[in-house]
């Protein structure tokens, strides 16, 4: 009791504040998110991302390079292609653009870690996670069709040279069918990080502009999880993944669900554990920043050490490369 306990005593001096710290935040934690198109010495500002862009190959090769250099823990693709079908025929293409992505990014930086995206919604033209349908009474994603089609990208994705692939629709049975998939093609080595508690959330609208991918109707709330469904439905999603072979897990979005990332990580002890700090999380403090109302710098360790807090060892951000920097 006061005045024997001073817990001030723990906070007095810079090195005692850094002596106690429990939770450390390094570039190698981080992921870096790229988007890709068509074309030669394209870099497309992204209005709503400041400080990121579209990119050609060419271009990507330039990220990559800085992102090794930087000694971050890897970098994830998403690919734009330049004609869009209904069932993403590009994404599963070998000279698709996520293909040339993939080899141009290993190319520059063999040692490298590169993870893929794996969902329709950036290669389909109705901008759904999937074959569309209306099994369900309703035009909406048909669950068992799809998998066929992500198990197909995997194993392009695979060939083209990825490290990690990460199924990002919430589709059920998406792990199983991508690591019978990958298995079957002589893959058995590549891991699955599955986006395994991805929810309807509304901070991503920055991103649908990135990656050109919002739906052409309806939304997604009937694959992707309610923001108010209680947390044991995300453990029940996570669990679901693990016995279907995921290896590593993921929560998406960050900040506004770092109750379920804890309990992920109390839950299931010894599996990597993910999160995705997403676009609107990122623009918003950007935009703030802008008008002089935060102190980027600040305010992005924050967030970032507080989802490295709540148990995540994987942060995808697009802080990545800034956030390297300011931890040297």
């Amino acid at each position: 009791m006061f005045p024997t306990s001073r817990l001030r005593r723990l906070r007095y001096h810079p090195a005692v504040r850094a002596l106690v710290r429990e939770t450390r935040l390094t570039p190698a934690n981080l992921i870096l998110p790229l988007f890709v198109r068509p074309g030669e010495r394209v870099r497309q500002p992204i209005q709503s991302m400041p400080g990121h862009g579209q990119l050609s190959p060419d271009t990507l090769a330039e990220e990559i390079d800085q992102a090794r250099a930087l000694g971050l823990g890897g970098v994830i693709l998403f690919g734009i292609p330049e004609a869009k079908d209904a069932t993403g025929s590009d994404a599963t293409s070998e000279s698709g653009i996520i293909a040339q992505a993939i080899r141009a990014a290993k190319q520059a930086a063999p040692d490298l870690l590169v993870m893929t995206d794996l969902c329709c919604c950036e290669y389909t033209d109705h901008g759904h996670c999937g074959i569309i349908g209306r099994s369900t009474g309703r035009l909406d994603v048909e669950n068992d069709p799809t998998l066929e089609l992500l198990a197909r990208q995997a194993v392009t994705h695979a060939r083209a040279g990825a490290d990690v692939v990460a199924p990002s629709g919430m589709i059920d049975g998406m792990v199983g069918a991508i690591r019978a998939g990958l298995d079957a093609a002589g893959f058995s080595h590549l891991p699955i990080l599955s986006y395994a508690a991805k929810y309807a959330s509304a901070f991503y609208g920055p991103f649908r502009e990135a990656a050109e991918s919002a739906p052409q109707f309806g939304d997604r709330r009937g694959y992707q999880m309610d923001p108010a469904a209680a947390a044991g439905q995300a453990i029940r999603e996570i669990e679901a993944d693990l016995e279907e072979g995921a290896d590593l897990i993921m929560v998406k979005p960050a900040l506004a669900y770092l109750d379920i990332l804890r309990q992920a990580s109390q839950r299931f002890p010894g599996v990597p554990l993910a999160a995705y700090n997403v676009s609107g999380e990122y623009s918003m403090v950007k935009a703030a920043a802008e008008r002089g109302w935060l102190d980027e710098k600040a305010v992005a360790l924050e967030c970032l050490t507080a989802i490295r807090r709540a148990g995540a060892s994987i942060i995808l951000s697009y802080w990545a490369k800034e956030a390297a920097r300011w931890l040297e």
